[in-house]
């Protein structure tokens, strides 16, 4: 297994745990020289992965968080809890999608839409195509502005 390799089983990874995510680790694998659409690649397919896990275990989530919650002596729901319930209240199940990758988190932003009554399927698969287009924004942005030919300048001398 070469390094690319290597990187990109670590972009894979990284990209299926939350916070990380895809739109936060394409940027990390392009700096460091993997190839922009594999790099995508891999961060999607991870993070995809977790969204349907998160959207298909939903309910049980949101009730974990909440009684983990109450154990530690705070009551009801946190405020990203509250601030996401407020986001998918004011735009939706098509909003979610396009926003949850930037405001809360693709695996959160699916559980919370299935909390909120979307079927699983439909919340993954719509929350998964708004963080593809978020990647592919985000990489297409970092290539255009030329991040990966200064490297590799920066490299060659």
């Amino acid at each position: 297994m070469n390094y690319e390799q290597l990187g990109l089983l670590g972009i894979f990874i990284a990209g299926a745990i939350p916070w990380f995510e895809a739109i936060a680790v394409i940027p990390s694998g392009i700096i460091f020289g993997l190839d922009p659409i594999l790099t995508v690649i891999a961060a999607v397919s991870g993070n995809a992965i977790t969204i349907f896990v998160f959207a298909y275990a939903g309910s049980q989530i949101r009730q974990w968080l909440i009684s983990r919650r109450e154990a530690k002596g705070k009551v009801g729901e946190s405020k990203r809890f509250a601030k996401a319930q407020a986001a998918f209240d004011k735009y939706g199940i098509y909003g979610m999608a396009l926003l949850g990758p930037i405001l809360i988190g693709t695996q959160f932003a699916a559980a919370i839409s299935v909390a909120a009554g979307v079927k699983p399927f439909k919340s993954a698969s719509l929350v998964t195509a708004g963080m593809v287009i978020w990647s592919v924004l985000i990489a297409w942005v970092l290539v255009a502005i030329g991040v990966d030919q200064w490297l590799e300048i920066q490299n060659s001398n």
